[in-house]
């Protein structure tokens, strides 16, 4: 329980007050990991990039040089104790992070979920989103306060500042590694777990015939029972938690949930038994992200030491 989940974390940030929020988070998890950062501003816009892009900036942006404002955020990032380089790059912002990330070896990318801009993300989608979707390592994404948001973070000064994270898990082996990340998480932080298991709904118009919207109660019992079992695996580390299996369209059921159970934190894999995507829904984690009140914490490729032994995999897979 003591591996390392973390030596470098990569804070993407464009001076919004969202990417302000975001960069608490980075630097209390730096803190608590003792890890260095990367802070990284991406300058939108190129010759070389057509002027459609969803990435592209007003022509005012797009030669705006913030080195005094990077400089002095890594002087207050050093002053909490926290070692920190500065970049500036010109390109697509996603395409930036991902590359920084992959040159730099980083364990985590954080940033905001909403920019500057204002741009819808449930029309254009965000730079948070493509990050999610191939980023090398797990990302962070932190939206900004929102009405009905829950805040349990203190100051800034302090590493230890989420108490509660939610982990859907549908057995698939990307949200095992997920509920595996949030073990190794939760230690380091002190944080309580809830594992969420949702039963999507069944429609008899579907074809599927009375007989198996009568098994509905066998199959919730089924997934209550193995999802207990993994809380137990999980309180046999030291660590609080607790299951919950809930019906309904997986996305909502999460948001309700964490809303419910006062959450600040979601950890989630990025795809699950139905892949990466739902159709024109898009993948429930993207869902999610678009509409969480707190930081989602996606799992892609998670890096675990090489002494790391998964005891999620063991006990779960034989579901």
């Amino acid at each position: 329980m003591n591996a390392r989940l973390m030596s470098r974390i990569l804070f993407a940030t464009d001076f919004s007050n969202c990417a302000a929020r975001a960069e608490e988070y980075a630097t209390s998890l730096a803190i608590a990991w003792d890890a260095g950062m990367d802070l990284l501003h991406v300058l939108k816009g190129s010759a070389g990039i057509p002027s459609g892009s969803a990435d592209i900036s007003p022509p005012e942006q797009m030669h705006e040089d913030v080195t005094p404002q990077l400089d002095e955020m890594q002087k207050q990032i050093a002053r909490k104790g926290v070692a920190a380089t500065v970049r500036q790059v010109r390109g697509i912002p996603s395409e930036q992070i991902n590359q920084a990330a992959k040159e730099r070896g980083i364990d985590l990318v954080v940033m905001g979920t909403e920019g500057r801009t204002g741009r819808d993300s449930r029309l254009l989608g965000s730079t948070a989103e493509r990050v999610t979707k191939t980023a090398p390592c797990p990302v962070l994404a932190v939206p900004s306060l929102r009405e009905g948001a829950v805040r349990h973070v203190t100051a800034i000064e302090s590493p230890i500042f989420i108490h509660h994270i939610l982990t859907p898990v549908d057995f698939s082996s990307p949200s095992l590694a997920s509920l595996e990340y949030a073990i190794l998480f939760a230690n380091r932080v002190g944080a309580k777990l809830t594992l969420l298991h949702v039963l999507e709904p069944v429609y008899h118009d579907l074809g599927l015939g009375l007989g198996q919207i009568e098994q509905e109660p066998v199959k919730r019992a089924h997934w209550e029972s193995h999802l207990a079992e993994l809380a137990v695996t999980v309180r046999s580390f030291g660590l609080p938690a607790d299951s919950v299996v809930r019906g309904g369209v997986p996305s909502h059921s999460i948001l309700a949930c964490a809303l419910q159970r006062q959450c600040d934190l979601i950890v989630m894999g990025t795809h699950g038994r139905r892949g990466l995507s739902n159709g024109r829904s898009g993948s429930v984690a993207e869902a999610v992200l678009r509409q969480a009140t707190c930081p989602v914490l996606t799992v892609r490729n998670p890096k675990f030491s090489p002494d790391h032994r998964p005891a999620i995999f063991e006990s779960a897979l034989a579901t």
